[in-house]
């Protein structure tokens, strides 16, 4: 909407249409994730909920498939158009769900398989924003998305490799941490690189929508407590401490989507007035 110069509060349809098409899509990726894994889960982490039985695969595929029939719905009644973005976005997934018919060839290869998997975040990312610049009728969104979708790519990659670091005495068998991959420095280092990064580009994304100022100092005090926490693992690799990484990881997602979302709309309300 910003970008678009239209600074007012956004239509309920397009929130509503927006918020629960992107929690079903995340739902249906951590559905994936149960097929996808599951005969390394039966063999490696029998307590989860699938290999012990407590949910089948059957109860799950319909689950999917009717979320999947929720999302049509929505979008076939906020803007048809907005389908053809839904089946491009579904059929990413399900070719992540084939692991690209390349399981094998990505596997040995942990950040090829990490990039092609974290390319779905700015296809919902997408999607998401086409509930408004498409529904408003625009042929194609502006230029300056460009900066918001590669920031939701790389806070994917701050997600993932953050609830991936675990302490020494946390890594299990069969399990693949990114600490257990790469070590203790190099994977506390690729993390406060996707930080920095993700920090980069959601100020050329804020200087975007002339919000560049007040995202900075924003940016700055997540990167410090990102730094700090990093620093703290990697002195002492703690159970506690590699916690906080993933909890630092999940707040910095939040504040960093908000910063270049709704605290600039609410800035631009709050002046204009």
């Amino acid at each position: 909407m910003l970008l678009r110069e239209q600074i007012s509060w956004p239509r309920p349809e397009t929130v509503l249409v927006g918020f629960s098409s992107a929690f079903l899509f995340f739902l249906q990726l951590r559905l994936a994730d149960e097929f996808k894994d599951f005969e390394e889960d039966r063999r490696y982490r029998p307590y989860r909920p699938v290999p012990r039985g407590l949910v089948t695969l059957r109860e799950l595929g319909i689950v999917g498939i009717l979320a999947g029939l929720a999302q049509l719905i929505l979008a076939l009644w906020l803007a048809p158009k907005l389908s053809g973005l839904l089946l491009l976005t579904w059929a990413y997934l399900g070719l992540m769900g084939k692991e690209f018919f390349a399981a094998g060839w990505l596997k040995a290869r942990p950040l090829a398989y990490m990039g092609s998997h974290m390319l779905i975040v700015p296809l919902i990312d997408l999607y998401t924003t086409a509930c408004d610049w498409l529904a408003a009728g625009a042929a194609a969104p502006h230029a300056g998305l460009a900066w918001f979708l590669i920031v939701s790519f790389f806070n994917g990659v701050v997600i993932e490799v953050g609830r991936k670091i675990r302490a020494p005495q946390d890594e299990e068998v069969g399990v693949e941490t990114y600490t257990a991959l790469w070590g203790r420095p190099r994977t506390v280092m690729a993390w406060l690189g996707a930080l920095l990064l993700t920090a980069i580009s959601a100020w050329l994304a804020a200087r975007e929508i002339g919000f560049a100022g007040p995202a900075a100092g924003l940016l700055l005090l997540l990167l410090g407590i990102g730094l700090m926490a990093g620093v703290r693992f990697w002195q002492m690799p703690t159970t506690r401490r590699a916690k906080a990484i993933e909890t630092v990881s999940g707040l910095w997602t939040m504040v960093m989507y908000l910063g270049i979302g709704a605290l600039p709309l609410v800035w631009q309300l709050w002046f204009r007035r």
